[in-house]
């Protein structure tokens, strides 16, 4: 991508769209082209191959989707599957249709098996059931991956596909009902230290480990590969290091300066057991995480008490 390129961001508001913007802003890219939800309703087939015959992308940054953590999967399954699979094939289709360049595709980790060995490589998918806190995400995202390599063998449709390990940083969501698991650790600890709580509740055990990288990174490494990877063969994006729900826990919770105590409410589930990627692709791209975890959730906390003037 050069810097005078048209690059559609979709979902440039949500926490992997906005770090893709700052990041193209800041190395100078000129032709940006954005359109918040209520402008453009991805999950209109019309109006999407409308916006795209108007604006003409070069390329894509497919980042718009239905996220949340385990309680929204579960209380809303039909919906993270259906709005997912018309979000990504409204914008395949419109990007084949207006001659898109190349479009970046971007998965999760969840779409590896429940039971996965660990790490998990990429030729691990759908060898076995999925977790079943988050099927239907996941469903959504495979069916994605099977989109984008099946448009390039029917119609030389280019595009990359990047599964992410858990992410986190700038426009995270802290709605309890949608957060991700570190931004509403986050939200928990500061809004107990403010409100002197003697403890706060936890969600499941805390025995569940997870793979924690920041937005910015991936914004760094996927523009990175937009030019330098032709398929859409599946690439793991992470630390390839990962830590308890626990560990993490104790570590927001002193950062955030709560010396209350923690109750884990173990009729919570703890969703997949452990989630670490293989990510051994990663160094022969030339690329390595650049943000430790500590200064990450140093920026959770300044950014949501910010949000709440804490």
């Amino acid at each position: 991508m050069d810097k005078n390129s048209k690059i559609y961001i979709a979902g440039h508001k949500g926490l992997v769209g906005s770090a893709f913007l700052r990041y193209l802003q800041a190395k100078g890219y000129a032709n940006l082209i954005t359109a918040t939800h209520k402008q453009l309703d991805l999950r209109d087939f019309n109006r999407t191959k409308k916006f795209f015959e108007r604006n003409k992308p070069a390329y894509v940054i497919l980042a718009a989707a239905k996220v949340g953590g385990i309680n929204a999967n579960q209380s809303y399954p039909a919906d993270f599957l259906y709005d997912n699979l018309a979000i990504q094939n409204n914008i395949f289709r419109s990007a084949l249709d207006t001659s898109v360049k190349k479009l970046m595709f971007l998965g999760s980790s969840c779409i590896y098996p429940a039971k996965c060995p660990q790490p998990m490589k990429e030729e691990y998918l759908l060898t076995g059931p999925l977790e079943p806190t988050n099927e239907g995400y996941a469903l959504a995202k495979i069916a994605g991956l099977k989109l984008a390599a099946y448009f390039y063998r029917q119609h030389n449709f280019k595009s990359i596909c990047l599964m992410p390990c858990n992410l986190y940083g700038p426009n995270d969501s802290f709605d309890l009902q949608n957060s991700h698991v570190l931004s509403a650790l986050v939200k928990k600890f500061v809004d107990a230290d403010q409100e002197n709580k003697k403890e706060v509740v936890l969600c499941g055990s805390g025995i569940a480990r997870r793979e924690f990288m920041h937005a910015d990174d991936l914004a760094h490494i996927g523009t990175a590969l937009m030019d330098k990877i032709k398929t859409p063969d599946i690439i793991n994006i992470g630390t390839g290091t990962d830590i308890s729900i626990k560990q993490l826990a104790t570590l927001v919770a002193r950062k955030a300066g709560y010396k209350g105590s923690v109750i884990w409410d173990t009729s919570m589930p703890d969703g997949m057991l452990k989630k670490r990627m293989d990510v051994s692709k990663m160094p022969a791209l030339g690329f390595k995480p650049k943000i430790p975890l500590e200064k990450g959730i140093d920026g959770m906390i300044s950014e949501y008490r910010k949000l709440t003037n804490a």
